[in-house]
Protein backbone atom coordinates (compact mmCIF):
# COMPACT_ATOMS: atom_id res chain seq x y z
CA UNK A 1 0.00 0.00 0.00
CA UNK A 2 1.31 3.45 -0.93
CA UNK A 3 1.81 5.78 2.05
CA UNK A 4 2.15 8.99 0.00
CA UNK A 5 -0.96 11.15 0.32
CA UNK A 6 -2.91 10.72 -2.88
CA UNK A 7 -5.81 12.77 -4.20
CA UNK A 8 -8.32 11.58 -6.79
CA UNK A 9 -10.34 14.15 -8.74
CA UNK A 10 -13.62 12.94 -10.22
CA UNK A 11 -15.46 15.07 -12.76
CA UNK A 12 -17.32 14.13 -15.93
CA UNK A 13 -15.84 17.25 -17.55
CA UNK A 14 -12.51 15.83 -18.74
CA UNK A 15 -10.78 19.21 -19.04
CA UNK A 16 -11.88 20.45 -15.63
CA UNK A 17 -10.93 17.22 -13.84
CA UNK A 18 -7.51 17.20 -15.50
CA UNK A 19 -6.90 20.88 -14.72
CA UNK A 20 -7.80 20.41 -11.04
CA UNK A 21 -5.45 17.40 -10.87
CA UNK A 22 -2.65 19.43 -12.51
CA UNK A 23 -3.24 22.31 -10.09
CA UNK A 24 -2.94 19.90 -7.15
CA UNK A 25 0.22 18.38 -8.64
CA UNK A 26 1.78 21.83 -8.99
CA UNK A 27 1.05 22.39 -5.30
CA UNK A 28 2.88 19.18 -4.35
CA UNK A 29 0.06 16.64 -4.16
CA UNK A 30 0.03 13.28 -5.92
CA UNK A 31 -3.19 13.71 -7.91
CA UNK A 32 -5.00 11.75 -10.59
CA UNK A 33 -8.15 12.66 -12.52
CA UNK A 34 -11.03 10.29 -13.24
CA UNK A 35 -13.76 10.96 -15.77
CA UNK A 36 -16.05 8.23 -14.44
CA UNK A 37 -16.57 7.54 -10.72
CA UNK A 38 -17.28 3.87 -11.48
CA UNK A 39 -13.73 3.51 -12.82
CA UNK A 40 -12.31 4.75 -9.52
CA UNK A 41 -14.50 2.30 -7.58
CA UNK A 42 -13.08 -0.56 -9.66
CA UNK A 43 -9.48 0.14 -8.62
CA UNK A 44 -7.58 -2.37 -6.54
CA UNK A 45 -8.56 -1.78 -2.89
CA UNK A 46 -4.86 -1.27 -2.06
CA UNK A 47 -4.78 1.71 -4.42
CA UNK A 48 -6.41 4.22 -2.15
CA UNK A 49 -6.62 7.97 -1.93
CA UNK A 50 -6.51 10.02 1.21
CA UNK A 51 -8.82 12.59 -0.36
CA UNK A 52 -11.32 12.56 -3.23
CA UNK A 53 -12.50 15.79 -4.84
CA UNK A 54 -15.72 15.00 -6.68
CA UNK A 55 -18.31 16.83 -8.69
CA UNK A 56 -21.88 16.37 -7.54
CA UNK A 57 -23.66 16.47 -10.89
CA UNK A 58 -22.36 13.63 -13.05
CA UNK A 59 -23.86 11.10 -15.44
CA UNK A 60 -25.00 7.69 -14.24
CA UNK A 61 -23.53 7.97 -10.74
CA UNK A 62 -23.89 11.37 -9.08
CA UNK A 63 -21.41 12.62 -6.50
CA UNK A 64 -23.58 11.69 -3.52
CA UNK A 65 -24.25 8.10 -4.65
CA UNK A 66 -20.54 7.85 -5.47
CA UNK A 67 -19.67 9.09 -1.95
CA UNK A 68 -21.90 6.40 -0.41
CA UNK A 69 -20.18 3.66 -2.41
CA UNK A 70 -16.74 5.12 -1.73
CA UNK A 71 -17.37 5.21 2.04
CA UNK A 72 -18.40 1.53 1.96
CA UNK A 73 -15.09 0.75 0.28
CA UNK A 74 -12.93 3.04 2.41
CA UNK A 75 -14.43 4.77 5.46
CA UNK A 76 -11.19 6.70 6.01
CA UNK A 77 -11.18 8.64 2.74
CA UNK A 78 -11.89 12.37 2.95
CA UNK A 79 -14.38 13.71 0.43
CA UNK A 80 -14.53 17.26 -0.91
CA UNK A 81 -17.57 18.04 -3.07
CA UNK A 82 -17.66 20.61 -5.84
CA UNK A 83 -20.62 21.97 -7.80
CA UNK A 84 -21.16 24.26 -10.75
CA UNK A 85 -24.70 25.05 -9.58
CA UNK A 86 -24.46 25.10 -5.80
CA UNK A 87 -27.55 24.94 -3.63
CA UNK A 88 -27.93 25.31 0.10
CA UNK A 89 -29.62 21.89 0.30
CA UNK A 90 -26.69 20.22 -1.49
CA UNK A 91 -24.18 22.04 0.69
CA UNK A 92 -25.90 20.84 3.85
CA UNK A 93 -26.35 17.29 2.50
CA UNK A 94 -22.74 17.08 1.37
CA UNK A 95 -21.54 17.58 4.93
CA UNK A 96 -24.30 16.15 7.13
CA UNK A 97 -25.49 13.17 5.09
CA UNK A 98 -22.44 12.28 3.02
CA UNK A 99 -19.56 13.21 5.33
CA UNK A 100 -17.92 15.74 3.05
CA UNK A 101 -15.25 17.99 4.51
CA UNK A 102 -16.07 20.89 2.23
CA UNK A 103 -18.42 22.00 -0.53
CA UNK A 104 -16.71 24.10 -3.18
CA UNK A 105 -18.34 26.23 -5.83
CA UNK A 106 -17.05 26.16 -9.41
CA UNK A 107 -15.03 27.93 -10.60
CA UNK A 108 -12.90 26.74 -7.74
CA UNK A 109 -11.06 29.11 -5.45
CA UNK A 110 -7.52 27.71 -5.58
CA UNK A 111 -6.59 28.56 -1.98
CA UNK A 112 -9.80 27.07 -0.62
CA UNK A 113 -9.30 23.91 -2.70
CA UNK A 114 -5.74 23.49 -1.45
CA UNK A 115 -6.82 24.08 2.16
CA UNK A 116 -9.69 21.57 1.84
CA UNK A 117 -7.43 18.92 0.30
CA UNK A 118 -4.73 19.44 2.95
CA UNK A 119 -7.36 19.17 5.70
CA UNK A 120 -8.75 16.05 4.01
CA UNK A 121 -5.36 14.38 3.87
CA UNK A 122 -4.71 15.17 7.55
CA UNK A 123 -8.17 13.85 8.55
CA UNK A 124 -7.73 10.69 6.49
CA UNK A 125 -4.24 10.04 7.83
CA UNK A 126 -5.51 10.35 11.39
CA UNK A 127 -8.44 7.99 10.70
CA UNK A 128 -6.11 5.44 9.09
CA UNK A 129 -3.76 5.59 12.09
CA UNK A 130 -6.66 5.04 14.48
CA UNK A 131 -7.88 2.06 12.49
CA UNK A 132 -4.39 0.60 12.44
CA UNK A 133 -4.07 0.99 16.22
CA UNK A 134 -7.47 -0.58 16.90
CA UNK A 135 -7.36 -3.25 14.18
CA UNK A 136 -5.63 -5.76 16.44
CA UNK A 137 -8.36 -5.64 19.09
CA UNK A 138 -10.38 -8.81 19.50
CA UNK A 139 -14.17 -8.54 19.16
CA UNK A 140 -14.57 -8.50 22.96
CA UNK A 141 -11.79 -5.92 23.39
CA UNK A 142 -13.52 -3.77 20.77
CA UNK A 143 -16.77 -3.97 22.74
CA UNK A 144 -14.96 -2.94 25.91
CA UNK A 145 -13.16 -0.14 24.03
CA UNK A 146 -16.43 1.19 22.58
CA UNK A 147 -18.13 1.30 25.98
CA UNK A 148 -15.11 2.79 27.76
CA UNK A 149 -14.76 5.66 25.29
CA UNK A 150 -18.44 6.46 25.84
CA UNK A 151 -17.44 7.18 29.44
CA UNK A 152 -18.82 4.06 31.11
CA UNK A 153 -16.97 2.84 34.21
CA UNK A 154 -15.71 -0.75 34.41
CA UNK A 155 -18.72 -1.88 36.48
CA UNK A 156 -21.19 -0.63 33.86
CA UNK A 157 -19.13 -2.20 31.06
CA UNK A 158 -19.09 -5.48 32.98
CA UNK A 159 -22.85 -5.35 33.51
CA UNK A 160 -23.62 -4.53 29.87
CA UNK A 161 -21.38 -7.27 28.53
CA UNK A 162 -22.21 -9.86 31.18
CA UNK A 163 -18.62 -10.02 32.41
CA UNK A 164 -16.96 -9.74 35.77
CA UNK A 165 -15.30 -6.40 36.60
CA UNK A 166 -11.95 -8.24 36.77
CA UNK A 167 -12.42 -9.52 33.21
CA UNK A 168 -13.23 -6.00 32.07
CA UNK A 169 -10.05 -4.76 33.76
CA UNK A 170 -8.07 -7.42 31.90
CA UNK A 171 -9.63 -6.41 28.58
CA UNK A 172 -9.03 -2.75 29.37
CA UNK A 173 -5.35 -3.47 30.01
CA UNK A 174 -5.12 -5.33 26.69
CA UNK A 175 -6.83 -2.43 24.88
CA UNK A 176 -4.38 0.06 26.40
CA UNK A 177 -1.40 -2.13 25.47
CA UNK A 178 -2.55 -2.72 21.89
CA UNK A 179 -3.45 0.90 21.17
CA UNK A 180 -0.45 2.39 22.96
CA UNK A 181 -2.73 4.63 25.02
CA UNK A 182 -1.71 5.43 28.58
CA UNK A 183 -5.20 5.95 29.92
CA UNK A 184 -8.86 6.59 29.28
CA UNK A 185 -8.32 10.17 28.09
CA UNK A 186 -6.04 8.93 25.29
CA UNK A 187 -8.52 6.19 24.38
CA UNK A 188 -11.28 8.77 24.07
CA UNK A 189 -9.04 11.00 21.95
CA UNK A 190 -8.20 7.99 19.79
CA UNK A 191 -11.87 7.24 19.21
CA UNK A 192 -12.77 10.78 18.14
Amino acid sequence: MNDNPRVFVVDDDRDLGASVARLLQRRGFEAQAFLDPAALLELDPNTFAHCVVTDIMMGDLDGFAFADRLRQRDPTVAIVFMAAWPTTANAVDSVRRYGGLDYLEKPLDEDRLIAAVAEGIAWSSTRRAVLARTATLTARERQVFDLLVQGHPNKVVADRLGLSPKTVEDHRAAVLAKTGASGLAQLIALAQ
